[in-house]
């Protein structure tokens, strides 16, 4: 019985699930399925996230019939001693999610030297009791996508021995441990974050969350190995088809329903901030002076700090 239990645990990351889309959110269905958080930046960034209202009037955010913009102010200069950085958006779903595949189809993300564009699911009100998944992130232009997973203490992955194409970076999933570093997985694939994301014409990412484990897969845009359900963006999926995940957190230490809560999708942009300013990576980015000071005094530096979605599909 101890053997089978082991195999069965073992094989769980891996295993077939089938899902139905409960949500299809598509151009203006945004603004219906998210909130505008005019919210400190809890990561302390040179940012001032504003309003849907806000954002609306600055052009900041716009929709057609089949696509979604989220971008940042890049017209002010901004005083190095005003406490208000810059003009940026964020934003939340109104739904939250336990058990759950979602894709995202982005044809561009945020790039510049300061930005820190992010996609991620949390519960803002228990964070980390909650948990934290970071779909999509990394900061300055620098490397590729970083997923990674952010809890309570006691939560921790194995260092070897996951299906996933990924590489590990961390293996403590603890916010309070190594300055919330998290436990995390670097994509191996370049066009997975930054300029080459754009260049290649974006991609998809898709999670799977489930009480045993949590893949992130990323698939460039002309890829041949991009499952039909994941480019049909259709009505079910099976993840079964999807291949090895990028990264793969499984439950070997960590009790998921412990862990997480139902958690809502975020999507924002900051600039500096805990991580993008830090001033050995910022420096290693091969970015001009100061984060801050870059950022507050070169507004025509972020024409492309913006997010585009064709869609997001959430299935259940």
């Amino acid at each position: 019985m101890q053997t089978a239990l082991l195999i069965a645990s073992l094989l769980s990351p891996v295993l077939a699930g089938t899902y139905s889309r409960s949500s299809n959110i598509v151009g203006e269905g945004f603004y219906n399925a998210f909130n505008f958080e005019a919210i400190p930046d809890p990561t302390d960034g040179r940012v001032n996230y504003v309003s849907e209202a806000t954002a609306k009037a600055d052009n900041l955010t716009f929709a057609s019939a089949n696509t979604f913009i989220l971008r940042a102010d890049y017209k002010t200069v901004i005083s190095d001693s005003s406490s208000t950085g810059r003009n940026s958006v964020r934003i939340r779903t109104n739904a939250a999610y336990t058990t759950h595949a979602a894709v995202f189809d982005v044809e561009h993300m945020p790039q510049g030297c300061g930005t820190w564009p992010a996609i991620w699911e949390t519960n803002e009100s228990n964070w980390p009791a909650g948990g934290e998944v970071d779909i999509v992130e990394g900061v300055n232009d620098q490397g590729t996508d970083q997923i990674t997973l952010h809890t309570n203490p006691g939560c921790t992955m194995p260092s070897s021995g996951r299906t996933q194409t990924g590489t590990v970076v961390g293996t403590d999933c603890d916010a309070e441990a190594n300055g919330n570093a998290g436990c995390g997985v670097k994509s191996t694939v370049a066009s997975s974050y930054g300029p080459s994301f754009n260049a290649a014409g974006g991609g998809w990412y898709a999670i799977e969350r489930t009480n045993t484990f949590i893949n992130v897969w990323f698939w460039t845009r002309d890829a041949s190995n991009v499952p039909a359900d994941v480019r049909a963006g259709g009505t079910s999926v099976n993840t079964g088809g999807w291949g090895t995940p990028t990264a793969n957190f499984p439950n070997t230490d960590c009790n998921f329903p412990n862990f997480f809560d139902g958690n809502n999708i975020i999507i924002n942009l900051t600039f500096c901030g805990d991580w993008a300013g830090q001033s050995s990576v910022y420096a290693s980015s091969g970015c001009p002076s100061t984060c801050v000071d870059y950022v507050d005094q070169n507004p025509s530096a972020f024409q492309n700090a913006y997010f585009q979605f064709n869609s997001i599909n959430i299935y259940t």
